[in-house]
């Protein structure tokens, strides 16, 4: 899936709770709409961002593997 990102977050290499601190620093920065791509390869993070998504009500578009990566997609409220 392709998506207008307004505002990238690379957390490659940082363990948990990292990758979140970083998404909900740079979502707190953006405006209402926009989208936030976030790069984590914490195994972890593939259920942190869904369960940050819905506990902040920001919407997680979409959530992909690449390689050692995890790719999430997330839309500020």
């Amino acid at each position: 899936m392709s998506f207008q990102v307004d505002k990238e977050v690379d957390a490659s290499g940082l363990n948990c709770p990292l990758p979140i601190l970083r998404a909900k620093k740079a979502l707190a920065e953006m405006q209402s709409g926009q989208v936030l791509k976030v790069t984590a390869t914490d195994v972890g993070s593939e259920h942190d961002f869904p369960t940050f998504a819905k506990h902040t009500g920001n919407e997680l578009l979409s959530s992909e593997k690449q390689g050692d990566a995890f790719i999430f997609y997330l839309k500020r409220r």
